[in-house]
């Protein structure tokens, strides 16, 4: 198998990255730990966010492995996230600017939009809770806070730019008016959540979809539980493609999302769980009729539905992912 996932710009991406949202679970420290296990395993790419709160410890990590000789910069492919609270004029690029210190970078690989709204919640918030503050989608305030994110590549602050929680009536809006294009875009895959029409639209217009939750993230926060979710890791045909290869379920969702086409980043803090999600993507592949039963599987189970970014007369988590195919609420 191929060991690299795909072109992006000049960049060869490996076909997975780790995650570093501990969700509500895990400490800066025990997230850093992660980080430095993965760098000795072999990983490069790192999914960082300056709402996660750790960028700090992170790049004292980067630092020690790059002065060790464990990597080279070049080597590596970082992204990070500008938060929602920081969408307002100039407030992008300081946030950039921040990241990159704490980080200790002179750039990022990829720097994301990571909700396409300025809504935001408290950490730790529980999933009734809202913000008086919070505004449905707007073209006009996404394509403010983007044209900081070009001016930042234009700096070399940032190689490339990404887009995340998106749909396709938003990207439809907002990608006419993009003078720099998103490379990379993050979303909600995994096989009981495959979003085939997000993908593949993405993919068609040479847009790397990077997905999160690839196993269907079973430690996320409370807030992002509901009765009916569906585990991944239990799934008829996931369970009985594991036992033919005789590996952990798991593995086999990190196996059909690379094999996808997908860059699953996974995050987990114990050594032999990230060395095995590494080592998955590179050996012993799903054949096509087990890709295709995975397929076949999709139950449209969203984990991540995002109601605490939801704006006073909202309907419900629905209105945040234009299910009709219109924006719901939106304004100019």
């Amino acid at each position: 198998m191929d060991t690299t996932l795909t072109t992006v710009g000049k960049s060869q991406l490996p076909r997975i990255g780790i995650g570093t949202f501990g969700s509500d679970t895990y400490g800066a420290e025990n997230v850093s730990d992660a980080v430095a296990l993965a760098l000795r395993a072999g990983y490069r790419l790192f999914d960082c966010a300056s709402v996660y709160g750790n960028e700090d410890r992170i790049g004292q990590v980067f630092a020690e492995a790059i002065g060790e000789g464990v990597c080279r910069r070049e080597d590596m492919f970082v992204i990070s996230k500008v938060w929602n609270d920081m969408h307002g004029e100039g407030q992008v690029l300081r946030s950039i600017e921040k990241s990159l210190s704490d980080l200790g970078l002179g750039y990022v690989d990829a720097y994301f939009l990571h909700w396409p709204f300025p809504n935001y919640h408290a950490p730790g918030c529980g999933g009734d809770e809202r913000n008086p503050d919070s505004v449905p989608f707007s073209t006009g305030r996404f394509m403010a806070a983007w044209r900081q994110i070009e001016e930042a590549t234009d700096r070399g602050l940032a190689r490339y730019a990404g887009m995340s929680n998106m749909t396709i009536p938003k990207l439809e809006a907002v990608l006419p008016l993009c003078r720099v294009r998103p490379a990379l875009i993050e979303m909600e895959l995994h096989p009981a959540f495959q979003q085939p029409g997000l993908f593949d639209y993405c993919v068609a217009r040479g847009i790397q979809p990077v997905g999160f939750c690839p196993i269907g993230s079973p430690a996320r926060p409370t807030r992002d539980r509901a009765p009916g979710d569906i585990v991944d890791t239990e799934m008829p045909e996931i369970v009985k493609i594991a036992e033919a290869h005789g590996i952990h379920p798991a593995l086999v969702c990190l196996k059909w999302s690379a094999q996808r086409g997908a860059l699953p980043i996974p995050f987990s803090v114990k050594e032999p769980q990230i060395i095995a999600n590494l080592a998955s993507v590179y050996e012993d592949p799903l054949t096509d009729e087990e890709m295709r039963a995975i397929g076949a599987a999709d139950r449209d189970c969203r984990l991540v539905k995002g109601q605490v970014f939801l704006w006073e007369g909202a309907r419900g988590w629905e209105d945040l992912w234009d299910l009709d195919g219109t924006i719901a609420g939106s304004a100019l």
